[in-house]
């Protein structure tokens, strides 16, 4: 009887032993859940500033982040501001949980040893992020879509439904490499600049209480050079994947470049910065202390 009771005992700590990427996933999925809800607002912002057409007269004055919120709330109402955050969970959710388990996956294969360098960290950033942001990309196309204005989609089954009927399965992966030129680069430059910060502390610092502000601040840092560098990739993304008429990234560059000039790369990159930087911090924040408590290394 007592050694059933021990094989019992024993039993959830030898799962945990045995699946330690599961833990990952569980990890980076809450902390995605936490920062997606939080930060959509913005990321609706965003997409609105960088779909805005030309048509507003010379000289008049250009509109901005607040505009476009208080546009968003006048003309149709508060909570218009969480538009597209049904695709984002059902995006976000799994796929920062891949992203996680991807990336301690890789970390545990090749650096179980010693901790990665700058470039060694970049490779591993961008990795883990193309392999989520592969698996995850008909429903960022719908995500940017729900946000965007331009469609009346329901639901996210109604939009997945209604792509596929009217522009094929090829619309679902619109945008793929615009997406990867944005997402790689990014998570790359976030996790070198992260984990080199952390790096560059001592010791006592990175493990004392303050530990949690100490990652959420190395991680403002690292996301606001991450999304500087990425922001024109992600305005290409953007408009490939609200047109229904299946653009290359060639052609989304020269309509942006024709329409937009220079600046145009650039539109949305005050939200997006804002939102990027700030879910980037507290989704590593989060994940890096709950692998703590149950016991994984990050």
């Amino acid at each position: 009887m007592q050694e059933k009771q021990d094989s019992q005992s024993q039993a959830p700590s030898t799962l945990g032993k045995a699946h330690p990427a599961l833990k990952a996933f569980m990890c980076g999925s809450l902390s995605g859940t936490c920062s997606t809800l939080l930060f959509q607002p913005l990321d609706l912002v965003k997409t609105r500033l960088q779909t805005l057409q030309n048509n507003a007269q010379p000289g008049s004055p250009k509109v901005g982040m607040f505009g476009v919120f208080v546009n968003v709330i006048r003309t149709e109402n508060f909570f218009s501001l969480w538009k597209g955050v049904s695709p984002s969970f059902v995006r976000c959710i799994p796929g920062v949980g891949i992203y996680f388990s991807t990336f301690y996956s890789l970390k545990q294969h090749f650096f179980l040893e010693r901790a990665p360098n700058a470039g060694e960290a970049v490779l591993l950033g961008a990795g883990a992020r193309a392999v989520a942001g592969v698996c995850m990309l008909p429903f960022t196309v719908i995500k940017t879509r729900f946000e965007s204005g331009y469609y009346s989609y329901v639901s996210v089954a109604g939009a997945l439904r209604s792509m596929y009927e009217t522009e094929g399965i090829r619309a679902l992966f619109s945008g793929l490499p615009a997406t990867l030129l944005r997402d790689a680069p990014f998570s790359g430059i976030y996790v070198m600049f992260y984990s080199q910060a952390k790096r560059a502390l001592p010791q006592e610092v990175t493990s004392s209480a303050s530990a949690p502000l100490v990652n959420f601040s190395c991680g403002v840092v690292a996301g606001v050079m991450a999304s500087l560098v990425t922001q024109p990739a992600d305005v290409v993304k953007t408009h490939i994947q609200i047109s229904p008429s299946h653009w290359s990234t060639a052609d989304a560059i020269r309509y942006i470049y024709m329409e937009h000039g220079m600046g145009g790369f650039f539109r949305g990159a005050v939200p997006r910065s804002l939102r990027r930087t700030l879910m980037a911090a507290m989704a590593w924040t989060v994940y890096e202390q709950l692998m703590a408590k149950m016991g994984l290394k990050s």
